[in-house]
């Protein structure tokens, strides 16, 4: 394939980086000398990951196992290895992409919405399945009628119905919210107990939804490379990988990349930058009517549709016609609906209040009426040094800029903060691009999304 057509489907995110390059008031000539020094230091001089070994997941991991894993270890992501055997002979071949929060919200929301569907179809027939697609039981199950047949379904059925292809249209799901609901725990098994899902793994979710691409850089690569894919390019994270061997070194974070920001306390240029209010940084770059929000008392399937359908990682919970906020909720939350068939049996009913108090209650030293954690906020006039402590100093990818009422009028992200010290060169990131053979390796498999 032509090597100009591969890369042509890596995005291109010029367009949103030159508007947000116009509203930064730091001085261009002190910007050039960042990126040009930034540019000297090599990609190996970065900290390695905190536990000195990047966590792998095989492609025929289970999701759940999956989910389990990212959460044990406390990371949003981690590189899926190829299980096919023989497909070790360099990193092309042996990583298939990666896999975070985001993907696997896409996973659980579409098959949830399927097995609705299949709960509330009136009919087989009305469903366009037949025997043949869904078996003795799966038929039986869809050609009942009535609510108290709807209650009575059993997981079985459904994990039945939905592995045998179940193509209804929407509008014969109109009651597919609530014939769900009436599931309870059956529900939940229906996800993460029964076919297809039971063996539905990370390869397929990697494969199918496309929302982490793996674009490596080598030990010898330079760290504005890391700075602009991971701000101008929107990458959540990136492998370092040796030239000549197909594992993963590193694993390069937005969040790494702040706290190693962070480190540079002491030294002429960030103390100068750290000490200038955001308003002079020209931040937040986001302006007040881009901030996207969720009321306290919208459901909280619609809050994760919404991080979904805006491709971004997470959203500030507000009150009231001033958007008073009163919390957060991130797309990492999903987890808590996998791992917990309490909240997970409930889902479509939990409100974002709720859920936020169910997990705040759980966690320790915390009232029956605790939120998770209240997000960090900070005021219009603070400096950015003290956003950067704020947001490494927690697990968070972004902090909320408020007024005296607590009115969100704004956001900083981690990448945001990364776009404050760098300018990209005139082509740089074609040329690196070009010569990396990313195209090859991820822009046929992979799109550049969601925004930290």
């Amino acid at each position: 394939m032509d090597q100009s057509k591969e890369n042509a489907e890596f995005p291109s995110c010029d367009a949103y980086f030159e508007a947000i390059q116009s509203k930064k008031k730091l001085p261009l000539s002190l910007q050039e000398s960042l990126t040009a020094a930034f540019a000297q230091i090599p990609v190996s001089s970065f900290p390695e990951v905190p536990t000195g070994r990047v966590i792998e997941i095989p492609g025929d991991t289970s999701v759940l196992e999956a989910v389990r894993i990212l959460s044990e270890h406390n990371i949003r992501a981690a590189p899926v290895l190829n299980p096919e055997p023989g497909a070790l002979a360099d990193w092309k071949g042996r990583y298939l992409g990666v896999i975070d929060y985001l993907a696997v919200i896409l996973w659980v929301l579409e098959n949830a919405e399927l097995a609705s569907v299949a709960l509330s179809a009136g009919s087989a027939t009305a469903a366009g399945v037949g025997m043949g697609a869904v078996g003795a039981v799966g038929v039986a199950a869809l050609g009942a009628t009535g609510p108290a047949a709807v209650a009575g379904l059993t997981a079985a059925a459904v994990g039945a119905a939905v592995a045998g292809g179940l193509t209804a249209e929407k509008g014969v799901a109109k009651d597919g919210l609530a014939a769900a609901d009436h599931l309870g725990e059956d529900f939940y098994k229906v996800l993460l107990e029964q076919e297809p899902f039971k063996s539905t793994t990370v390869r397929s979710i990697v494969e199918s939804y496309r929302w982490s691409p793996f674009v490596p850089v080598t030990l010898d690569s330079s760290m504005l490379t890391v700075l602009l894919l991971l701000s101008k390019y929107r990458l959540r994270n990136v492998p370092v990988v040796e030239p000549d061997k197909p594992v993963i070194k590193n694993f390069i974070t937005q969040t790494g990349v702040v706290k190693g920001l962070q480190q540079c306390k002491g030294r002429d240029w960030f103390d100068y930058i750290s000490a200038l209010p955001l308003s002079d940084l020209g931040l937040p770059f986001m302006s007040i009517d881009e901030v996207i929000t969720v009321k306290s008392d919208d459901l909280i399937l619609e809050a994760f549709k919404c991080m979904k359908d805006n491709k971004i990682g997470g959203v500030p919970v507000v009150e009231g016609p001033k958007r008073k906020l009163v919390g957060s909720v991130s797309i990492r939350d999903i987890r808590f609906l996998l791992l917990r068939p309490d909240l997970f049996s409930n889902f479509r009913q939990l409100t974002v209040i709720e859920f936020m108090k169910t997990l705040g209650s759980t966690l320790p030293d915390s009232g029956n009426n605790c939120l998770v954690q209240p997000p960090p906020t900070c005021a219009p006039d603070t400096s950015l040094g003290s956003v950067i402590d704020s947001i490494a100093s927690r697990i968070t990818h972004r902090i909320y800029v408020v007024d005296g009422d607590l009115e969100v009028v704004g956001v900083v992200t981690l990448r945001d903060v990364i776009s404050c010290f760098i300018h990209e060169p005139p082509g740089y990131c074609d040329t690196y691009l070009a010569s990396a053979n990313i195209g090859e390796a991820s822009g046929s498999r992979s799109q550049i999304s969601g925004e930290s």
